[in-house]
């Protein structure tokens, strides 16, 4: 399916990508459901909460299910993440999310389109910028150090889940970085969703001075020929605002926004 209307779009990416849950589980991780409600628990640096829809939960009940996730992850002394989309009903889940103790982190725009799109742009690398598979933990946490580089702040949980996946399956997920010589100026990974018709893009953190020189189009091209190579017809991307009029001019129709509201006991 290639239809670019935002609706049908996004109706794809609720029945086939939500709620996110990882496929393989990788060790050390569990899935486990409360109500509508998916918990995910061990995969880098704090709990997930996932769904397709709440089915239809309101008022009194719907506080009893986010208290029960606040009581959960305060037993645990472990902060969580609940993955909220512009489109999820009710209208006020914000508000009881921050009634609970939830903290709304910054709003990302979730496109949606043809990876075909994707995988014909042939933007041009800057000299001397190279793009390499990785799957060494070594390369990892040159990942690491290169994105603490641009956000001031800890990011060793992204070499923990990205080894994680890679142990469990290295066919469902692919990690690519952009070398400067010896430096690692970019870097993103795409995963493959099993049964489904989507891959995902993730990353995509550039150093200041790499950009707005084609190292992030790049990225996102060669990605998308990796899951055009694999039978993927569509591909999803939760965008900072950064990088979202780079993914609309190639092809790709916001189709919703999602925010983290994180809890931290």
């Amino acid at each position: 399916m290639t239809d670019l209307d935002a609706r049908t779009l996004r109706d794809a990416y609720d029945l086939q990508i939500r709620p996110e849950i990882p496929d393989p589980l990788p060790a050390g991780v569990t899935v486990e459901r409360d109500g509508p409600l998916v918990r995910i628990v061990g995969l880098d640096h704090g709990g997930f909460l996932t769904y397709r829809t709440l089915d239809g939960l309101a008022g009194a009940d719907l506080d009893a299910l986010i208290n029960r996730q606040v009581e959960f992850f305060r037993r645990r002394g472990e902060a969580v993440e609940w993955k909220l989309n512009g489109h999820d009903e009710p209208a006020d889940l914000g508000d009881r999310l921050r009634a609970a103790g939830f903290v709304p982190d910054d709003l990302e725009t979730v496109v949606v389109g043809p990876v075909a799109a994707l995988a014909a742009a042939v933007p041009v690398l800057p000299d001397g910028v190279r793009l390499r598979e990785v799957t060494a933990r070594e390369d990892l946490e040159r990942i690491r150090a290169m994105e603490e580089a641009v956000w001031h702040a800890d990011r060793s949980h992204l070499v923990t889940g990205l080894a994680k996946e890679i142990e469990a399956d290295p066919q469902s997920i692919t990690v690519v970085v952009a070398e400067a010589g010896e430096t690692v100026v970019s870097a993103g990974w795409v995963r493959y969703l099993r049964d489904t018709s989507f891959a995902t893009l993730w990353g995509g953190s550039t150093l200041p001075e790499w950009r707005r020189k084609g190292v992030y189009r790049a990225l996102v091209a060669y990605r998308a020929r990796l899951a055009e190579q694999r039978g993927k017809a569509l591909v999803q991307v939760d965008c900072s605002s950064d990088s979202r009029p780079i993914l609309e001019r190639l092809g790709l129709v916001a189709v919703t926004t999602t925010t983290p509201y994180v809890y931290t006991p």
